[in-house]
């Protein structure tokens, strides 16, 4: 078997040991905050799969009558069969996406859901989401894709972009079911590739109305965010950065101008926080270091400059974008310095010190280190030692403000052992 075949994905694969000849399909609201009253899941067609349906419904509802065999029959439930399905819906979407394979072989509604992306709309609805990692790492021609526990990973179809754009610099957010990678390839420039976990597929843009590099990315819900960035002027040129903002939707699979900030910067970094996106640190124009941060407000439309957010934090050369996540909606800070995990205190707008990080973020000055938020716990990857050798390590801490003590858990990764330079990382919350 190929690597391509042993790595495809789980709807893939399930989707050649199953007859899709009778999708389900579950309509659901696409608006966040404001769920429907009820979800319908229409049946197409009635030659449904007996033995998984009736199956799926003595699990749901269970029955007081049966046939002389003791198997439920369909009359047993011809009273209330939409309400069976709609329930139905509901249970198979909390299966964990690692489960995916196995009940799309068995179930030919679940295979539905999966194959129309409507499992996903059912989740956003119920308020149901689960974390994917996906990772690039030193010495990998793909990405891969981790559970939450990373216990089952999976490598993605390999991205189709030119050799600029594989050994560049690239950016990377998700947004929806949406992995957006920003690079620079030898004939189109600026350009965006987007991998789709619905199809397993990598398609080229949208672009960027404002195409950057280094620029700072948060996700809030279905959206993503970019801000600030190198603007393209060659290689020979001086840098210039810029203070323009966008706001990529996945639904239209297209971007939204913001408002400008009110610096120019790049090589920053993002997080959303009391429902607000922020762009913090960076370097300007005049090649002097940026401690502000600023916030943007959707309701109000408009930025507000936060003075010295960063203040008495040192910046090393090569300069590496602040190490920044948000859990719990606190913000937390990791300083390449000193290997040193700090958190933000609101009130008194300073940084508290809380314990050295498990993995080496000073190796490499803050280079080839994942600090990323799955919710309410924070995930850090890298290595012990050497930035290129030994094995990585993958570790994640649910810190207390007031806590004196971090606990981390670690995890081992899977059966493929990465090298621990991290390239790109980002977290897909659906």
């Amino acid at each position: 078997m190929s690597e391509e075949r042993e790595f495809q994905s789980e709807e893939e694969r399930s989707s050649s040991h199953t007859n899709d000849d009778a999708p389900m399909f579950c309509r659901v609201s696409s608006h966040c905050g404001a769920p429907p009253e009820k979800i319908r899941v229409h049946s197409h067609g009635t030659n449904r799969n007996e033995s998984s349906s009736k199956e799926g419904r003595r699990l749901v509802m269970g029955s007081s009558s049966s046939s002389s065999s003791g198997l439920p029959q369909d009359a047993d439930y011809a009273k209330q069969p939409q309400l069976i399905d709609e329930v139905e819906a509901l249970i198979l979407a909390r299966v964990p996406r690692a489960e995916y394979g196995k009940f799309s072989r068995v179930n030919k509604r679940f295979l539905s859901l999966v194959k129309s992306g409507e499992i996903y709309k059912i989740r956003k609805v119920i308020g149901f989401k689960e974390p994917t990692v996906f990772m690039l790492a030193v010495g990998e021609q793909s990405w891969w894709a981790f559970d939450r526990h990373f216990s089952s990973l999976r490598r993605l179809p390999i991205l189709p972009g030119d050799s600029t754009f594989t050994c560049g610099d690239k950016e990377t957010l998700c947004a929806g079911t949406h992995l957006l990678v920003s690079g620079k390839e030898y004939e189109a420039g600026p350009t965006v590739w987007r991998y789709n976990l619905v199809t397993n597929q990598w398609l080229r843009g949208p672009s960027m109305i404002n195409a950057r590099y280094m620029f700072a990315t948060a996700t809030c819900g279905s959206f993503g965010y970019v801000a600030g960035g190198r603007e393209e002027t060659g290689f020979d040129a001086q840098k210039k950065f810029l203070s323009s903002a966008e706001r990529y939707n996945p639904d239209t699979e297209s971007w939204e101008r913001l408002p400008n900030m009110h610096r120019k910067r790049g090589s920053c970094s993002g997080f959303y926080m009391d429902n607000k996106f922020y762009v913090i640190g960076g370097e300007n124009n005049e090649g002097g270091n940026l401690t502000c941060a600023e916030a943007y407000d959707e309701q109000r439309k408009k930025w507000d400059l936060i003075p010295d957010m960063l203040e008495d934090t040192p910046v090393l050369n090569p300069r590496s974008p602040p190490l920044v996540a948000v859990a719990n909606n606190e913000l937390y800070s990791l300083d390449p310095s000193t290997n040193q995990l700090k958190v933000y205190l609101k009130t008194s707008k300073s940084w508290r010190t809380l314990g050295p990080a498990p993995v080496r973020a000073d190796s490499m000055g803050g280079w080839g280190v994942a600090f990323k938020s799955l919710g309410d716990e924070l995930l850090v990857i890298g290595g012990s030692q050497d930035a290129f050798e030994g094995p990585m390590l993958i570790y994640t801490g649910r810190p207390d403000p007031n806590a004196g003590v971090l606990n981390w858990r670690r995890f081992e990764g899977g059966r493929n052992q990465l090298r621990p330079f991290i390239y790109n990382c980002s977290v897909m919350l659906v």
